[in-house]
């Protein structure tokens, strides 16, 4: 952080969590835009986008739904857009950076490296599935191995650089963070780089303090002291325990409804604005405040809303 000051992410969508699982996961471009909205209102300084087919929420990677939520968000807020580069389960690297090269934004998230990527054990918890692609995507996730290798991690960043997109580097193991070292030590990525530590999803490390301590300080021996900002995310029930931690830690933080679809123990949340809302009260309880989009603009380095292509 800066000061006293906390950047806020708020993660719209997602593509790990189902219709099925919460009747409140927006959809459909218009229910996108409004969570958007409403997050940015209770005071998130970023919205962290993926898009789904508004007519059965597969995830999906149509630009024109993109340019659609991106337009529709950009028209009413200021907030800067994290778009996402993980895509959803078996998009091909082109269909992940087009978002990227079509509409050049401010940031966007890259995956620093391969991981089983795993959902199928939710399956058993669902009763009643709204479309039959989901039950068949879920249970396919046990086989699934979500690709990042060297070559597609330097095909990306030259993508970024060129288009003058800040990646966000999304590390969900500690071999991510020794990625990250070899990519800036061949020249491909520059600090100061903003990471994203994700803590809790199937495939990497667990929501644990010891798991988010190990990779602040993998990350700050591999990277050098102030060469780097950071954030960090708890899966499921362990979205507000991780990000109370890295607030106390010195990072940034990021929650909505694709990383965790409740507000506390067995009560869904209506929006991702909820779940702003509430992390926001912590912070203020430890005398901390929530950056506004300049801010936060100013504290990574980006672009500008100006210098975007939508």
């Amino acid at each position: 952080m800066t000061g006293n000051k906390v950047i806020v992410t708020a993660a719209l969508s997602g593509s790990a969590h189902y219709p099925s699982m919460s009747p409140y996961l927006p959809i459909t471009p218009r229910q996108i835009i409004e969570d958007g909205i409403r997050s940015a209102e209770a005071g998130a300084a970023i919205l962290h986008i993926h898009v789904r087919n508004p007519e059965n929420g597969m995830p999906t990677p149509d630009i024109d739904v993109f340019r659609e939520v991106l337009q529709g968000i950009k028209a009413r807020t200021n907030a800067a857009i994290c778009v996402s580069t993980g895509g959803g389960m078996g998009m091909s690297t082109e269909q992940r950076a087009a978002p990227i090269i079509n509409f050049k934004p401010e940031m966007a998230s890259l995956n620093f490296g391969s991981m089983n990527f795993s959902v199928f054990y939710m399956a058993e918890r669902i009763k009643e599935w709204k479309y039959p692609w989901e039950k068949l995507s879920m249970l396919a996730s046990e086989d699934y191995i979500f690709p990042n290798t060297f070559k597609t991690l330097r095909e990306f960043l030259s993508i970024f650089r060129a288009n003058d997109t800040k990646p966000e580097i999304e590390i969900y193991d500690l071999g991510m963070v020794n990625n990250l070292a070899f990519m800036v030590q061949r020249g491909h990525i520059k600090p100061p780089i903003h990471l994203q530590f994700v803590t809790g999803t199937l495939g990497g490390v667990p929501s644990t303090v010891d798991s988010l301590v190990t990779l602040y300080h993998a990350a700050r021996d591999a990277l050098g002291e102030g060469n780097f900002t950071w954030s960090a995310i708890g899966a499921g029930r362990f979205q507000m325990p991780i990000c109370s931690v890295a607030l106390a830690m010195g990072g940034h933080v990021r929650v909505g409804l694709e990383d965790s679809l409740y507000i506390s123990k067995g009560v869904l949340a209506k929006s991702s604005a909820e779940q702003v809302g509430k992390i926001i009260r912590i912070m203020r309880e430890l005398s901390l405040e929530p950056a506004a989009p300049d801010e936060a603009r100013q504290i990574l380095g980006l672009k500008g809303l100006d210098k975007v292509n939508y």
